[in-house]
């Protein structure tokens, strides 16, 4: 059975959902993504063969979070949610590029939207980079094993944050939509986190400069941004070693 048939048994057990029609939506790291459509509405359908491990979310929780998301602005409406399954309404946008950073308006939008995520109320579930780096590193026994414990070993020498609040996790730009407002995508890894840390994911991940990245932490701490830019580039460094695992780990981890 193809992917696409098994998504359509998969909305034909949705109630108001068994007469949509669906499409495969490509570019998802982690996820098979279909765009599924009725006459009157439209929603993007995930599903797992198995409730998802840490560190991902499962898929309830992953939930809950999102909805507070919708409270403060941020995030789509989740339509459905059982251990496997996840809808969530499909809103017309435009999903971001590295482009996007480029444009210093985008940052000052960037800024807010994070400070409104920042301000949710705490999910109860921390983020545990460690443990996490420890589940990418036992899949890669045998497999470049010196640096993957040398980036292990970066991030448990990190410091445990001290401060933290809701965040997003995984602020990659293809999870930032314009709608016009501004909305965060596969909320899969929130949880409760040092807030430099999704700072850290926009500037590592996408290798802003030095003025891109001051420009950013300015916007966000509305113009007192300069002498943090010493947790930002910590969060930086665990933010690194943390992509490096989860990068090689990926083909084992993740059935896409």
């Amino acid at each position: 059975m193809s992917s696409t048939e098994r998504a359509e048994e998969v909305i034909a057990d949705i109630p108001g959902w068994r007469d949509a029609s669906v499409r495969f939506l490509p570019g998802g790291l982690t996820n098979r993504n279909f765009l599924v459509e009725t006459a009157s509405r439209r929603g993007v359908l995930k599903f797992d063969a198995a409730p998802r491990p840490e560190p991902l979310n499962p898929r309830i929780e992953e939930a809950a979070v999102q909805k507070q998301g919708v409270q403060a602005g941020i995030a789509n409406e989740v339509l459905y949610v059982d251990e496997i399954t996840y809808l969530v309404e499909y809103v017309d946008g435009e999903v971001w590029t590295p482009r996007h950073l480029d444009d210093d308006a985008n940052l000052l939008l960037l800024a807010e939207a994070l400070r409104k995520l920042h301000a949710m109320p705490l999910t109860g579930r921390v983020f545990d980079a460690r443990a996490a780096a420890r589940v990418y590193r036992a899949e890669l026994e045998g497999t470049d094993a010196s640096i993957a414990k040398e980036h292990v070993e970066i991030i448990e020498s990190m410091r445990r944050p001290k401060n933290i609040c809701c965040c997003h996790n995984d602020l990659v730009v293809a999870n930032i939509l314009t709608t016009p407002e501004l909305r965060f995508l596969d909320w899969e890894y929130a949880g409760d986190n040092d807030p430099f840390f999704d700072l850290a994911t926009v500037v590592e991940h996408h290798d802003l400069s030095n003025r891109q990245a001051e420009f950013l932490l300015d916007a966000y701490f509305e113009g007192d941004g300069m002498r943090w830019r010493g947790q930002l580039a910590e969060q930086q460094r665990l933010y690194k070693s943390l992509l490096w695992l989860w990068a090689a780990a990926k083909p084992r981890l993740f059935d896409t």
